[in-house]
């Protein structure tokens, strides 16, 4: 540790010679105070940026007097929006040579060995894997003797534990180290970067209250705030990112990751949008679920097409919802498409790629050219519906209430479209699953 003296700082030498505008960036040195024999040395201030990271400040002290020196970095930056954690499965010794900056606020961990260093209880540095496990040591290493006098139990098991430390370094065994920053500004490096690290798992998390306290960024009193709402501040989180889960594919079945939304339709209601991309077979699917309840009353939606610029209205298909085009005398039931989130345009695509595109009774032996000509003309005059050529009427009927068509003149009514709210059907109720649903005194026995 070393004191920079006040007027340096105020002169503004250090923060000119630290510029992060200056390509050739030169070593900065300022007459300090030494902690250890109170006589002034010298500190070195270094700005570098670290490739695939972030600038960062290196401080070296030395002192001539009494030869003490160390060295601590500083993020150049501000504190990240996000904290960071790194997760590294160290299986050869070229792993320990791996750079390493560990901030103030980091904290590392070997599960192996259920060791932990707290946050706050070293100084950033910049190091390696096996500088990290060095510095371990010799912190444990430290304050030994005084432990043999006082209790030479404690100080037998510690020497067993630091023997075990030693033995990582060797790397007989696979071993995990995990460094959880939620500053974000602490870095492992990725020896093929830009390619991915099989090795090293990155991922960054919100930071909790408590995280913020420690960091400066809240007060403590913002804790108990905090707690009063914390139903509302995850659904908050829910609607502000993107959710990412792990599952197969429906084609290859290999591996892929769905994501999840949490979206507010204008003039509507909350809806979740979830989709599958699989990079193994390039297969690709979207659903869309309601956000909330089945409705008290079914929906009928009626749009009047008069003009290509309808096809930009935004639709909500649930996968309860017809749709019917009553000018080509066509009907597609509920569960035909599924769910959906998109536009019009959109919605006739997919309806003509179903019946047309396809439909496995166009091919074989056994296609007859009547059908395939009533199902080409079919799919023409789909055609001219998108180009606006063609007005016809599309029904959305959804009996569960979840399904939306864009209102162009929200929050006026729409002179091309009407809205008919309508009382269920047993036969509707029955296809929801309605009839037979016991809502309030289900757990009494009948």
């Amino acid at each position: 540790m070393s004191v920079i003296s006040e007027q340096s700082v105020r002169g503004g030498s250090v923060f000119k010679e630290l510029s992060v505008e200056d390509e050739d960036w030169e070593p900065t040195e300022i007459e300090s105070l030494c902690m250890n024999c109170y006589q002034n040395g010298t500190t070195r201030l270094l700005l570098t940026k670290i490739p695939f990271f972030k600038e960062i400040i290196v401080s070296s002290f030395s002192c001539a007097h009494c030869s003490w020196s160390n060295t601590e970095i500083q993020s150049a930056g501000r504190i990240q929006d996000q904290g960071i954690s790194y997760t590294l499965k160290v299986k050869s010794k070229q792993d320990l040579n791996r750079e390493v900056v560990k901030a103030d606020s980091a904290t590392t961990r070997i599960p192996e060995l259920d060791f932990e260093i707290p946050a706050f209880t070293q100084k950033g540095a910049l190091s390696t894997i096996e500088g990290l496990l060095d510095r371990a040591v010799a912190g444990l290493e430290q304050d030994q003797p005084v432990r043999r006098a006082a209790d030479p139990g404690v100080a037998d098991k510690i020497d067993e534990f630091i023997e075990k430390l030693k033995k990582l370094k060797e790397v007989q065994d696979e071993f995990t180290v995990v460094i959880e920053d939620p500053s974000g500004n602490s870095f492992v490096e990725n020896p093929v970067a830009p390619q991915r690290d099989e090795a090293l798992i990155v991922t960054r998390f919100k930071r909790t209250v408590q995280q913020d306290i420690q960091l400066g960024l809240k007060a403590e009193d913002d804790l108990d705030e905090d707690k009063e709402e914390p139903a509302e501040n995850n659904l908050e989180a829910m609607r502000n990112e993107v959710l990412v889960f792990n599952t197969n594919c429906p084609e290859c079945n290999a591996p892929a990751s769905t994501n999840m939304k949490l979206v507010q339709i204008p003039h509507f209601k909350e809806v979740i949008i979830m989709a599958t991309n699989c990079d193994s077979c390039g297969h690709r699917t979207n659903e869309v679920k309601s956000g909330g309840a089945t409705e008290d009353l079914g929906t009928k939606i009626t749009l009047h097409v008069t003009d290509s610029s309808d096809m930009t209205r935004d639709v909500l298909k649930s996968e309860t919802c017809s749709v019917a085009i009553p000018e080509l005398e066509f009907e597609l039931g509920m569960a035909a498409v599924g769910g959906k989130f998109t536009t019009l345009e959109g919605l006739l695509k997919d309806i003509k790629d179903l019946i047309v595109s396809k439909n496995p009774f166009i091919c074989g032996d056994s296609v007859t050219t009547e059908r395939v000509e009533k199902l080409k003309a079919f799919g023409d005059k789909i055609e001219k519906i998108m180009a606006g050529e063609m007005n016809v009427h599309i029904i959305l009927d959804d009996p569960a209430g979840n399904s939306y068509l864009q209102n162009v003149y929200a929050p006026e009514s729409d002179p091309e479209m009407t809205t008919e709210k309508y009382t269920r059907s047993f036969e509707q109720n029955e296809d929801l699953g309605l009839n037979d649903m016991k809502t309030e005194g289900y757990h009494e026995e009948k």
